[in-house]
């Protein structure tokens, strides 16, 4: 199996040598829920309204695939690291992708099975409801696929191979995207689907994808049958879980939160729920470069910490946020200025448009943040540190975020609602440096301009 040697060289080359192309897949993976929020803008706020409910629920059963991709990726880089024998590598790695296709099947199921229940606590009603109803069901059937695509590229990534899970992700964009046109809004024999349609397109990509990346992975050699598939396989699994369970549910804790405070943002109408929904997929595009580099920092800090070589782990850590410092403020300003086109751009109703340039203007600012927190939480969970990552994004979300969301629009509106995201923002960043020093990733007595250099 071919790898890229993470543990030598300079810390920041590394770094960029995964984080750089996991930019342009996250970008194209991002790029397809704005997709969505524009073609079924332009049939009416009732689509549009579905989206914003629809997306953070979605997103946080996606974190299934994160957890269990962040604790193949800890497992398997730390392996290689220790440089472990090629068999023992390749059967972890295929008792994760079992794993994950077993779980990713019951989750497809209950959620099928609750979204009514789901969405109805959540505020939505009547067209709204249908609309989502529409959805659910394909969205559900596409579950595993997400989750075998997402499995197969940490296992790239682990590697050292970033390249190669990029292209698959934006493969499952491409797909998507390019089909949702056709089933949206019909063409020929095609019929009309609407949001139903949306779902379709991404059942489309997601079969793509993870087809693909299979299939490439068994030519590759990252997937293999190997003697005694069955050996070790408990200790594959507890390593995989311990910090894939965590991990999992610290990824669900950011949109089930979001969720929370979508129910808040609901009180204020459908209008809002519309602007708010589409500024937070806004949100997702700007700061995916920030994505990026949380997805590069783990194969690094786990390869590193794997061969026994802490201190580039922690340059690591310290150049990543100095990174999301300077690219955080500078994006601040970009959305400051451009709020307003963008939100124009994107949102059909002046009334939407008008949350949607408020949020970006002001929750804008505070984004560094949110790229120190994901950041931090990617090194701890390669650091085999989950439960620490998973404290972190449990503190911004029960402490600061929906509380505060929720007081906020009872006193102050939506204005609450924005001043809310800021603070869990910054309240990230002091959270982050104090699990960072717990776990080891933080220097205690070198001067951090050493490790900037490294």
């Amino acid at each position: 199996m071919a790898r890229s040697d993470l543990t030598e060289g300079p810390v920041w080359r590394a770094l960029a040598r995964v984080s750089a192309p996991m930019s342009l897949g996250i970008l194209a993976v991002l790029s397809i829920g704005l997709a969505d929020a524009y073609f079924l803008g332009q049939l009416g706020g009732a689509p549009l309204a579905a989206v914003g409910f629809i997306y953070p629920v979605t997103t946080a059963l996606a974190s299934l695939a994160i957890g269990l991709s962040a604790g193949a990726n800890a497992a398997v880089s730390q392996a290689l690291g220790r440089e472990d024998e090629d068999s023992a590598v390749a059967r972890m790695s295929l008792h994760a992708a079992g794993l994950g296709l077993l779980l990713s099947v019951l989750v497809a199921l209950a959620f099928y099975a609750l979204h009514g229940q789901i969405f109805s606590l959540m505020g939505a009603r009547g067209k709204v409801m249908a609309e989502i109803s529409a959805y659910v069901p394909l969205w559900a059937l596409s579950f595993p696929f997400l989750v075998l695509m997402m499995l197969v590229n940490a296992l790239f990534r682990a590697h050292g191979n970033a390249v190669h899970a990029s292209l698959f992700m934006i493969l499952a964009a491409a797909v998507n995207i390019a089909l949702n046109p056709l089933f949206i809004f019909g063409w020929g024999p095609v019929p009309a689907m609407e949001t139903g349609g949306a779902a379709l397109a991404t059942l489309a990509g997601r079969l793509a994808a993870a087809a693909g990346a299979i299939a490439f992975a068994v030519h590759a050699g990252y997937l293999r049958l190997c003697g005694r598939i069955w050996q070790d396989l408990w200790r594959s699994l507890r390593e995989i879980t311990q910090v894939g369970a965590p991990a999992a549910f610290s990824n669900a804790i950011n949109p089930a939160g979001m969720a929370l405070v979508t129910a808040a943002v609901a009180t204020l109408g459908d209008a809002a729920v519309a602007g708010f929904g589409a500024a937070t997929r806004v949100q997702s595009l700007a700061i995916v470069v920030l994505l990026a580099l949380s997805a590069g920092i783990g194969p690094v800090v786990g390869q590193n910490w794997g061969a026994g070589k802490e201190t580039r782990a922690q340059s690591a850590v310290v150049q990543a946020w100095a990174f999301c410092l300077v690219y955080g403020l500078a994006l601040g300003a970009v959305l400051s200025l451009g709020g307003g086109w963008i939100a124009a751009a994107i949102a059909e109703d002046a009334e939407a448009a008008d949350y949607t340039r408020r949020y970006l203007q002001v929750v804008g600012w505070s984004l560094f943040g949110y790229g120190i927190l994901v950041t931090a939480n990617a090194a701890m969970n390669a650091r085999s540190k989950a439960l620490h990552s998973m404290g972190l994004s449990l503190g911004r979300i029960t402490l600061i975020y929906v509380p505060l969301a929720w007081l906020g629009v009872w006193t102050f509106g939506y204005g609450g609602i924005l001043a809310a995201a800021v603070a869990a923002n910054l309240g990230a960043v002091a959270g982050a440096v104090w699990a960072a020093r717990r776990t080891g990733l933080w220097p205690q007595s070198t001067r951090i301009t050493r490790h900037i250099a490294a």
